[in-house]
């Protein structure tokens, strides 16, 4: 590789321009292509990643002169975050890869490859049924404050669905007493409702596309807003550790309780592969032997 006034040039492949943009910008670029092919919902993730883990670092750093050792110094310091850390890294890195793309860097030059993710032991967590009521008591008290936040999180537990599955459901898909997601991570699908979970809906304001929207009904809840409002919630209920996708793993575990099989919960969380819907399921000590209609009488507001 030789300078060439702003170029880099390497012998055999197109020139790359010295420095490149900054990196917000080609971000901001990168972005606007993806969300073409990205799901609303892995963009949404990807926008928070980028706005909360990696644009502080990178923000006006030209692109070209990010180095692997730069990348390694960022992930270091997200070791607090070790999760995060992991999802945002991939995020990183397509940025980077566009940018080769882009002639902004040499080819093969991104900086994220080889970089090693943080270790994660198993993290599952399973709601025994006293604390699904301790839930329900704080769902209860703070509805007032968070009426739409407060009903999603209810539908979370009668449904298994995933935070931004339920966080973008429009009221077409909610027809005949069932779900029909048009777009779930694993394709289309529908979700068969308890009558609790219909009794909630059906007490929902339609002022808009979206169940659960905003607050200005245009778009729909975002994600920062229903997890501030979470973090409430589950301190209320003294629930600390308890994540949002707990209560995914959760409803699987006490689905599995009251007598259902694998293949069936496995219809219920929408998974395609058995083994996927193994890693949910859990034997708890005590497990609660209760019907999922005697759970929705629980979570259900009186």
């Amino acid at each position: 590789m030789v300078s060439n006034g702003t170029q880099l040039v390497v012998e055999g492949q197109p020139s790359v321009e010295a420095g490149g943009p900054v990196f917000r910008d080609l971000a901001r670029e990168v972005f606007e292509r993806h969300g073409r092919i990205w799901k609303p919902g892995t963009l949404a993730v990807n926008r928070s990643y980028l706005k909360n883990q990696i644009l502080p670092f990178f923000h006006d750093r030209p692109v070209g002169d990010i180095a692997r050792e730069e990348v390694v110094r960022w992930f270091a310091s997200l070791h607090a975050t070790p999760a995060a850390a992991n999802r945002s890294l991939p995020v990183l890195s397509v940025i980077m890869r566009e940018a080769e793309k882009y002639g902004y860097r040499p080819p093969g030059s991104n900086p994220c490859r080889a970089v090693r993710r943080y270790r994660q032991g198993g993290r599952e967590r399973f709601l025994t049924f006293d604390e699904v009521r301790c839930l329900a008591a704080a769902l209860d008290a703070t509805a007032v404050r968070f009426p739409v936040a407060v009903a999603l999180v209810r539908m979370l537990l009668l449904t298994g669905c995933r935070q931004g599955e339920m966080r973008s459901l429009r009221w077409r898909e909610y027809r005949e007493g069932h779900l029909y997601l048009e777009d779930g991570k694993s394709g289309p699908r529908t979700v068969w409702l308890s009558s609790s979970a219909r009794e909630l809906l059906d007490r929902l304001p339609r002022k808009g596309p979206w169940v659960f929207p905003a607050p200005k009904w245009s778009e729909p809840m975002s994600s920062e807003m229903l997890y501030r409002s979470w973090r409430i919630v589950r301190s209320k209920a003294e629930l600390y550790d308890v994540r949002l996708h707990d209560l995914r793993h959760s409803y699987a575990s006490l689905a599995l309780g009251s007598g259902e099989t694998v293949p069936v919960i496995g219809r219920l969380l929408g998974h395609r592969n058995p083994a996927t819907t193994l890693r949910y399921v859990h034997y708890a000590e005590g497990a609660v032997r209760q019907a999922v209609e005697v759970v929705g009488a629980v979570v259900r507001s009186e």
